[in-house]
């Protein structure tokens, strides 16, 4: 009797309403669908304790926090200081999510800048990845990630990626990392299915970004961790690999990445 291949859904939101009063629920569906870990990500700093709860109560769950770059202009100004503190908490894996979302936030443009810049501080001082969020930004995303990373290295994840091929290798150039969403699932995704296809594979993660962006069979409904395994899927067939080889390298991959989040399941 063959063993569901493990995976981890590298960024979700389970603090977000839609799954109030279910998350035991959903992590036991993760659970029985291979996905053995998952990190769930504050992206409102004051919403921290909340996040940070939940990966106390679950033991599969470890998290990140920033601030999201929609809510730059709305939210206090993140400081290293007070993300370098965050960043002691034995399952606080990874900052942010932050970047630069252009297509419905360029308003705030110079304030998202300043605080990706924040973050990335934060990571380069901690040691842990940068999760970033880019969206209609390509140029100024590249610039300013290529800049920080001259001046001090960091690790990072472009999360749900789906853009350009140009912001992909400029990542990759950095060493840095995609993660694949229920986008790249999607039937009209071809053209971001080419685009992964050409990364390396052992710097490719999985994610459901839940409770957005479904994968098919579920698209149009509420995503959860367990539909992780539907993209991973996908990835399989990008990549030509079968589906147990797919998932153990995204495994190393999350385990390279997030150095602490493997060291804790080592320890625990």
């Amino acid at each position: 009797m063959s063993l569901t291949p493990e995976i981890t859904d590298s960024h979700c939101h389970l603090d977000f309403p839609d799954f109030d009063g279910q998350l035991d629920d959903i992590i036991a569906r993760a659970t029985d669908a291979g996905v053995t870990r998952m990190v769930t990500i504050c992206t409102r700093l004051r919403n921290e304790p909340t996040v940070r709860a939940i990966a106390e109560a679950h033991a599969p769950v470890f998290y990140a926090a920033g601030t999201h770059p929609m809510s730059a202009a709305e939210e206090p100004m993140a400081t290293v200081d007070q993300l370098v503190a965050l960043a002691q908490h034995p399952k606080f894996v990874g900052i942010g999510e932050s970047g630069l979302d252009y297509h419905y936030t360029s308003d705030s443009a110079e304030v998202q800048k300043q605080s990706l810049r924040i973050h990335i501080h934060a990571a380069q001082r901690t040691g842990l990845p940068l999760i970033i969020h880019a969206r209609a930004a390509d140029d100024d995303m590249a610039r300013i990630l290529t800049e920080e990373h001259r001046n001090a290295p960091y690790s990072c994840v472009m999360h749900c990626f789906s853009s350009s091929a140009e912001l992909a290798r400029a990542a990759l150039d950095l060493g840095f990392y995609l993660s694949m969403s229920g986008i790249a699932a999607f039937p009209k995704s071809q053209e971001l299915r080419d685009i992964f296809a050409t990364a390396p594979i052992d710097r490719i993660l999985v994610e459901t970004d839940a409770p957005y962006l479904a994968p098919p069979p579920h698209r149009g409904k509420r995503n959860e961790p367990s539909y992780t395994a539907h993209t991973a899927r996908k990835g399989a067939e990008v990549f030509g690999a079968d589906y147990a080889e797919f998932a153990a390298q995204t495994q190393a991959n999350f385990d390279r990445l997030f150095t602490k989040a493997a060291s804790y399941k080592a320890a625990a």
